[in-house]
Parts: structure tokens; sequence; C-alpha cells
């Protein structure tokens, strides 16, 4: 009887990845990853020269992402269905062996494997090991402090309403929006509309091969590249310096 193993792999620079997550990666016979259609993959790029040659691959690829809107029937059946067939193919296949998934980030926050382990729950041993969170290494990429004293870390998504966006960014003390790409425009205009745009800044690609860092005003609203966060740090309680 094998197991699950779902390996976090950081923020996607392959050296800030977890020694039990790169110790699994490296032995794994078989290998699970998540893709879109025509796509290497993220997960499947930072492992690429870690892998052994007799690995059996298994390319997870999403029926849809940006082509229909997240909030749809349509769109959810598809993933519904998506994640369904996959707990049904991993948990068959750990009858046999342990299957290695891959997931960016820290699988616990936000990340696709989620879906699949509330599915495979009671059907097969399931072991998630964490990462260091992808927001973690594009507020290293800035190069200053992100959060002092008692600053209120806030993560929203850039796919909620406009009305929402602005409402916890007025409230925010430290501000990271994930899932920007085509919302980016709607992101800066909630950020401008409170007050903190000129605060903000885009990391796209952080911690990997061209990671670029740029304040968001000085980006165009038809550059919205989708590996990309945008951050806003707090301006909290610190010590005083001595006199």
């Amino acid at each position: 009887m094998g197991k699950v193993i779902c390996a976090g792999l950081g923020p996607g620079d392959p050296e800030l990845m977890s020694v039990k997550s790169d110790r699994a990666i490296r032995g794994a016979k078989h290998l699970a990853f998540f893709r879109k259609k025509g796509r290497a993959g993220q997960a499947r790029s930072i492992v690429k020269d870690m892998l052994r040659e007799d690995v059996v691959e298994y390319p997870m690829e999403y029926p849809v992402t940006t082509e229909l809107r997240f909030d749809s029937e349509e769109y959810r059946h598809l993933m519904v269905d998506f994640y369904t067939e996959w707990a049904d193919k991993l948990a068959d296949l750990a009858t046999e062996h342990d299957v290695v998934v891959l997931c960016e980030g820290d699988p616990f926050l936000y990340g696709s494997f989620m879906h699949l382990q509330t599915r495979l729950q009671g059907r097969t041993e399931v072991e998630v090991l964490p990462a260091i969170p992808g927001m973690v290494g594009c507020w290293n990429a800035i190069g200053d402090p992100f959060t002092w004293g008692d600053d209120v870390l806030t993560v929203l998504m850039g796919t909620l309403p406009d009305a929402e966006l602005e409402d916890h960014m007025r409230r925010a003390d430290a501000l990271v929006v994930m899932k920007t790409g085509r919302n980016l425009p709607r992101v800066r205009r909630a950020l401008a509309a409170t007050g903190r745009l000129q605060d903000a800044w885009l990391v796209e690609k952080g911690t990997m091969p061209g990671q670029r860092v740029a304040k968001l005003s000085d980006v165009d609203d038809a550059d919205c590249p989708y590996f990309a966060i945008v951050l806003v740090h707090g301006q909290g309680r610190r010590p005083e310096a001595a006199e």
C-alpha cells in the first residue's frame, strides 16, 4: 500500500524548497503535477533537474483556466469533475505505489492540491510537506520588512468584486493581492481609490528566473502577468531610534 505525498515547492527557486520535499521529489518513481494544456507546467519546470530518469509522470491538465469566469456554473462543474477524476486516479495508483504530487508555494495556502486532499480522505494515506508560500518570496524580493509590530496582514484575491477589494484595502495594514493577471487593472483602480497605489509593488516570478520587481504605478495597464503578486508594506509600530 502506497500513499500520496504532496510536496510543497516553495516560492519557485529550487534552493528555497525544504529538504524533505527535495528528498521526496528526487526519490519519486511516480510524479503528478498540475499544468495548463499545451504548457510544461510551472511546478514541473521548477523540478526539471531533480527527477530520476525512470520517473513515471502524470500531468494533470486543467480543463479550463481563464477561458471561463471562475464563478460560472460551467467552470464549477468542469473543475469538480477534474478534481474528482484525478482523486480517483491517485487513489488507485496509491494502492501499489507512493505518488508524489507537486504543488507550488505551500499546499494548504490556496493550493490546488487542497481540492484533491479533501477527496482522498479515508481512501488512502496522504502526507503534505509544507513550504515557504510564494508571497514570502515576493516580499523578500523587494528587500524591505513587510510587517511591523502589530500590523495586520491581509491577503486578497484579485477576483473579488470591486467594492469588496476597496473595503478590505481601506482596512488593511500590510496587503497582499494574489490572482492578479487580467484582474490587475481592477486591482490598480481599487488601490488608487483607497490611496494605496503609490505604495504598491508588483513582483512577477518572485525568486525565479525572469523575476521582476516594479512599482505598480509604473506598470502599464496592459501588462498583466499571471505569476505576479501585488504588495503594500505595513507601516506599524517599531522601536524608536536612539537619540
